[in-house]
């Protein structure tokens, strides 16, 4: 628990200071993005995700969704538990924890809020993101909302800074095939707004 504290306490005092935010995010930079003519405009929504760190069986885990398949853009991709800013949401950090609450079912009450990391646009739902960063101090009881998650992928801190889990692949959106550097995690391919929030988080980690 010692070394769980002592990650979390230095991870809130990084993320306390200046963000990387844009150069972190270009290094998972999807094709797509490159030729998107979305800016963000009147329409533009706000949204927040959640990066939850624990600690279980002495390491330090934090929590990826799957999605299911449905008809829209990130139908089957792995994210952040997450989603739009209520009206009803006093603040952005406010969305992330209700967000995680509904769709995987933790306990707001036992999260503390470390910070958070670089706003991010997303063209093709036209929503500004805000990953919001929080602890628990112990690890949580997931209770997934069938209809916005399939599956609850518990990932190892080791695992992502583990460099030989990254790629670049080939991925059909809609016909259209887009290149895409990933994060190859437990047999899923994390890429998209997602890969590029771990980029900036694991800098993070990396110059604490």
């Amino acid at each position: 628990m010692y070394a769980f504290t002592a990650f979390t306490d230095a991870l809130q005092r990084r993320l306390a200071q200046p963000l990387p935010g844009e150069v972190a995010h270009g290094r998972m930079l999807a094709g797509s993005r490159l030729r998107m003519v979305v800016k963000p405009n009147e329409k533009t929504r706000k949204s927040a995700v959640l990066i939850l760190f624990y600690p279980h069986e002495g390491k330090i885990y934090l929590p990826l969704i799957l999605r299911p398949l449905y008809d829209g853009v990130h139908a089957g991709q792995m994210a952040f538990p997450g989603g739009r800013m209520e009206r009803t949401d006093e603040n952005l950090t406010r969305t992330a924890l209700r967000e995680a609450q509904e769709e995987i079912g933790i306990r707001v009450s036992d999260v503390q809020v470390l910070g958070q990391l670089t706003e991010l646009f997303i063209p093709p739902s036209n929503f500004y993101v805000q990953p919001v960063v929080g602890m628990m101090k112990h690890r949580p009881d997931f209770y997934p909302d069938p209809r916005e998650v399939e599956q609850v992928v518990e990932v190892p801190l080791d695992t992502l800074l583990d460099e030989t889990i990254v790629g670049n692949t080939q991925i059909d959106v809609r016909g259209v095939l887009i290149d895409a550097p990933f994060f190859q995690i437990q047999n899923h391919k994390v890429w998209g707004a997602t890969a590029m929030m771990i980029s900036e988080l694991l800098q993070v980690i990396n110059e604490q």
